[in-house]
């Protein structure tokens, strides 16, 4: 067939996004190259964050662009409104929540993946190869068997969606998958601990399950789940009629990085015939520290596991991973056949797994790569002796918080999370919730540091998660330098107002 012609017999103006000049385009990729690495290189010397100013905010309203504006200004739009104002993840002095901090390596592998743009549903492409091979890595840093299934995503809460909806249609007792949680002959019951992270409870709700079928159990003085609290529960809830199918442990509590005796867990799941779910987001990877590997036994018992590869290996965001122990209960979760994704034995159509069968996307990113090439760059080893600094890190911030008048720790340090405050002795409860609610502010617009916060006992903490491979002691003993003199400095405030 020709190809159609304009009304003059002109064949038409085809269009592209390709550059007119790739010469000069390359000149651009060599430059911001050259600028992210020194942006990297000089992290140090910046606050860790700064407040959005206003310009940028309202830079950052402009109305939709109908014309070109050229690659060389966007990106100095980018220089100019975007990349002065980050969260500060990547700074050696942030520890907020529980966020990765990056590689110079990872963030070079995205550009990588993007450049090739795979769609890693399927296939026969090199991209599946890789995440097969970065599945089975997983699998051999985790203890699981090779012949257990598994699956990236964009982060621990996909993961433990997925999870959670194999445990669910392995479990129901009926066929769930066709005749949905409205045909339960019995309400379906699961079981966590109090310090759950809260994604686990958005997955029971997107999985139809509804909050009320979660039962959270309570936890001991060292914020681990109360194991006879837990048989006592699932006992309960046989006797009244419910049909319990799933257990949650931690290996790694948010709120302080409690792990929940694993162990424990696995012998009453077994007893009980319930699947055994771990979500360790981060504290999974630290069986990747021998020292600290006994913390974690039991953790290669569970039906599923939920973890990040985007917070303490590192990796550039986003990077999860659950592993599934049996293979054809993840298949049977998320398989759905169809014509137009029928599988060949030759031709772009075959290829040995297609992953969009063992999650809910189709359309997934080639994320495996900066996995693949990190690992490959740096070795296991020395992520385990990264997670290993960063734990002792943790033990001698809480040394210098218990050594110190006006600091009081609040939870034990069992891995690298470390939850203190101010504590000026004259206050009550009540001010110093408030004292260090406002201390934690102002120490994030200083840009000195940058922890979060949580409440433990209706205590307000100051919480100092330490996934970064680029803090050092000194700066811990600069955020204990800033807290006091910041805490000192409100304690006045509040007492010239009283």
């Amino acid at each position: 067939m020709q190809p159609a012609k304009t009304e003059r017999g002109a064949m038409p103006n085809e269009e592209t996004l390709d550059p007119d000049d790739w010469t000069a385009l390359s000149s651009l990729g060599h430059r911001m190259v050259d600028d992210m690495l020194a942006y990297l290189r000089t992290v140090r010397d910046r606050p860790v964050w700064q407040p959005v100013p206003f310009e940028a905010k309202k830079y950052l309203t402009q109305s939709l662009p109908l014309r070109p504006q050229g690659a060389e200004a966007v990106y100095d739009d980018f220089k100019s409104y975007v990349l002065p104002h980050s969260l500060g993840n990547i700074h050696p002095r942030f520890w907020g929540w529980v966020m990765g901090s990056g590689t110079p390596l990872g963030a070079l592998a995205e550009m990588l993946a993007a450049t090739m743009n795979p769609n890693v549903g399927g296939f026969e492409q090199g991209a599946v190869h890789v995440e097969r091979q970065v599945l089975d890595w997983c699998k051999e840093m985790l203890g699981y068997p090779k012949e257990a299934s598994g699956l990236l995503l964009s982060g621990a809460s996909m993961a433990n969606l997925v999870a959670l909806a194999v445990a669910r249609n392995a479990k129901a007792g009926f066929d769930i998958a066709r005749e949905g949680v409205s045909g339960a002959p019995r309400g379906l019951t699961l079981y966590g601990s109090v310090e759950m992270h809260s994604s686990l409870r958005k997955s029971i709700e997107l999985l139809g399950l509804g909050s009320d079928a979660l039962r959270r159990i309570a936890v001991n003085s060292s914020y681990e789940i109360d194991g006879r609290e837990l048989r006592r529960a699932i006992s309960d809830d046989r006797k009244n009629g419910f049909h319990p199918f799933c257990v949650i442990g931690n290996a790694g509590t948010v709120n302080t990085g409690a792990i929940d005796d694993l162990e424990d867990l696995a012998d009453i799941c077994r007893d009980e015939n319930l699947w055994f779910h771990v979500d360790g987001a981060f504290g999974a990877l630290a069986v990747l520290a021998p020292d600290l590997r006994p913390l974690l036994q039991g953790l290669n018992r569970a039906d599923s596991l939920a973890f990040d590869l985007h917070k303490w290996m590192f990796i550039p965001y986003g990077a999860g991973c659950v592993l599934v122990r049996d293979a054809e209960l993840h298949h049977q979760a998320f398989s759905t056949p169809a014509d137009y994704l029928a599988r060949a034995g030759r031709g772009l159509s075959a290829g040995p797994a297609w992953f969009g069968e063992y999650g809910p996307e189709l359309s997934r990113e080639f994320r495996a790569l900066k996995v693949w090439m990190s690992i490959k760059e740096h070795g296991l080893e020395k992520y385990g002796r990264l997670i290993r600094q960063n734990v002792e890190q943790a033990r001698y911030l809480a040394d210098l918080v218990t050594g110190h008048p006006e600091l009081e720790l609040l939870a034990p340090v069992r891995l690298n999370i470390v939850c203190f405050r101010y504590a000026q002795r004259s206050l009550g409860e009540d001010q110093l919730n408030e004292l260090n609610k406002e201390l934690l502010i102002l120490l994030q617009e200083s840009g000195v540091a940058a922890p979060s916060s949580t409440l433990l006992g209706g205590r307000y903490a100051l919480r100092v998660a330490i996934t970064n491979h680029r803090s050092r002691r000194e700066d811990f003993d600069r955020l204990i330098a800033a807290v006091v003199e910041l805490g000192r400095e409100q304690s006045a405030r509040m007492a010239a107002i009283a």
